[in-house]
């Protein structure tokens, strides 16, 4: 969204507003969001099955839980300051939640009991335990918006944008793209970036990793707009902790030259085909082990037409470790 009071993020005579989905076609990747560079990162064929394949995958109670917290804290803002309390944020989520369900069919499984086999003998058994769940995540997520009210006080804030889409392409044709949570203009014009976690926030040793995002998006503000954002601002509502950082060009010109070394080797791997998997403890929560070489499956036909392999040992093994 675009905020009326402002125009910010007007670029020249453009308005950063307009999202592209993308389409359920096979096609090179075209720009580099922070979750599909931490993908890649993480596990190249991972980046595969989700940017070039497309393949489906089965919604969490996790992140759908993130995605409903989220856009409750954005409508929030939609009230008068005086009325951004608790009470008023946590009677937004059951409208919230329908509309995430009228825009996603598919979350109605979300909570489904098919454990026939211990169905009252009326029918309802399945039924009871689904709402219970339901009932519960529901609660979670309640517990999540409270929390928030102990870590920023909305009454406070006057968000120049939320829930924002942002795209800058670098001097190289790279594309950056993402979407900003909330962004907070001091009248001195200072800008401050905050992202909601729904999660807890890591140890002090993959804070760094966490700030990767945030980075990023400075990135992008900074090349946008030539400024660099005063602060980068993590709220974690799982357990409470606020991470802050103040971002020096320095940075960002290291995360400039790592985002181009991990889109050469992107581009690399789309052109050649091989695209390697990287096994690590997360493997146990991809949807994607059936296809996957690690786990004794086979990818689906590579549907994109490809060049001479790559030799041994390039990029993609090295990227990993940056």
């Amino acid at each position: 969204m675009v905020c009326g009071r402002c125009q910010w993020w007007v670029v020249g005579s453009e308005v950063m507003e307009t999202r592209t989905d993308d389409v359920g076609v096979a096609a090179r990747p075209a720009s580099l969001s922070p979750s599909r560079a931490s993908d890649f990162m993480q596990c190249p064929l991972l980046y595969r099955f989700r940017v070039i394949d497309k393949l489906p995958e089965k919604p969490s109670e996790a992140a759908t839980r993130g995605t409903l917290v989220h856009a409750v804290l954005e409508r929030l803002f939609d009230a008068p300051a005086t009325e951004r309390t608790a009470p008023r944020a946590k009677a937004l989520i059951p409208g919230q939640w329908e509309r995430l369900r009228e825009a996603k069919p598919e979350l109605a499984e979300l909570f489904a009991d098919h454990d026939d086999d211990s169905d009252t003998s009326d029918g309802t058994g399945g039924a009871d335990r689904a709402g219970e769940r339901l009932a519960r995540w529901l609660a979670d997520a309640e517990r999540l918006v409270e929390r928030w009210f102990t870590l920023e006080d909305p009454t406070r804030l006057e968000p120049a944008e939320r829930e924002l889409f942002v795209e800058a392409e670098l001097a190289s044709g790279l594309k950056l793209r993402g979407i900003i949570d909330r962004v907070d203009v001091a009248p001195t014009g200072e800008v401050r970036i905050v992202d909601y976690k729904t999660g807890k926030a890591p140890r002090p040793e993959y804070a760094e990793g966490a700030l990767f995002q945030m980075k990023f998006y400075a990135l992008v503000v900074w090349r946008l707009k030539g400024l660099i954002p005063r602060r980068l601002q993590l709220v974690y509502l799982g357990s409470g902790d606020v991470i802050t950082y103040d971002p020096v060009e320095a940075d960002l010109q290291r995360v400039e030259r790592k985002l181009l070394s991990l889109w050469d080797a992107i581009v690399r791997a789309t052109e050649t085909g091989e695209w390697r998997p990287r096994p690590t403890k997360l493997c146990g929560w991809c949807d994607h082990r059936a296809v996957c070489p690690e786990f004794g499956g086979t990818p689906p036909p590579y549907p994109l037409p490809v060049g001479p392999p790559e030799s041994p040992g390039g990029e993609q093994g090295r990227m990993g470790a940056g």
